[in-house]
């Protein structure tokens, strides 16, 4: 049984469909990228999965977390086993900021912080922080923007759901702290894990570096949909094989620069 299991998804605004019967599933260990241009509905099928569609949109067909349906539940009122794990672009809208990171990740856990505090500081070890016991008691905007980014990939992993969502979660950030954040994403999904991860992302090289397999969205309808390496290596559509192209484009502009010797 798949960890999500999405069939026929509709997702409507005044009569218009944003998203246009999306199929897609996620199996435990499997990292599934969902790949598209903006406004493809890769988001909003995102947001369908997490239950954070805004209410004046409209919903249909069927989305499963193992065996329970939860389309249309919102977030707000599902058990904290129907609560995949999220991580968003925008680390500080996911974060209180008034509230110590400390405290968010014990109540995440449904805890107080002084029986976790152990537990938090070395799960930040983990997550590459030097000085757990200073990040656990700095406000959101006391940290840099990876440093929020790997706080809110803590907060998704203390739920303890076996399955991850992560929404462009490195784009507004730089390419080393982007790496390191895809770093830790592939420690914590994927084979071994027991943790699957739906990955939405428009940059084809980020799901090729880090995912098993993609789907590609145009228009809210799934055009392509298949194992990575098999993807890259023969595009069926022309959106996939734009997109392909594309990031080809970019590492020959830049691969010169990049191996470019300094003259001594």
């Amino acid at each position: 049984m798949p960890l999500l299991d999405v069939r026929a998804l509709h997702v409507r605004a005044r009569g218009t469909d944003l998203v246009d019967g999306v199929d897609l599933r996620v199996d435990r260990d499997e990292r599934v990228a969902v790949l598209g241009p903006s406004g493809s509905g890769k988001s909003l099928t995102a947001a369908a999965v997490l239950g954070i569609l805004p209410p004046a949109l409209t919903v249909a067909g069927s989305v499963r977390l193992g065996e329970r349906e939860v389309l249309g539940v919102p977030a707000a009122r599902r058990a904290r086993r129907d609560r995949p794990g999220s991580v968003r672009q925008d680390p500080a809208a996911a974060l209180h900021p008034l509230v110590p990171v400390g405290r968010q990740l014990a109540a995440a856990r449904g805890r107080t912080l002084r029986t976790v505090r152990p537990v938090l500081t070395e799960t930040l070890r983990d997550l590459g922080f030097r000085d757990p016991a200073r990040v656990l008691g700095a406000l959101p905007a006391e940290l840099s923007g990876g440093q929020r980014q790997r706080i809110c990939l803590a907060l998704a992993l203390a739920g303890g759901s076996p399955l991850l969502v992560a929404d462009e979660p490195t784009t507004a950030l730089d390419v080393v702290t982007q790496a390191g954040v895809l770093d830790l994403l592939r420690a914590r999904t994927g084979p071994g894990t027991g943790r699957g991860l739906l990955f939405v992302t428009h940059d084809i090289a980020v799901a090729a570096a880090l995912c098993d397999r993609v789907v590609v969205l145009q228009d809210g309808r799934v055009v392509e949909d298949g194992p990575v390496a098999v993807t890259l290596r023969a595009p069926r559509h022309p959106l996939t094989a734009s997109l392909l192209d594309a990031a080809r484009d970019v590492e020959t502009h830049l691969g010169p620069l990049l191996t470019r010797r300094v003259p001594a």
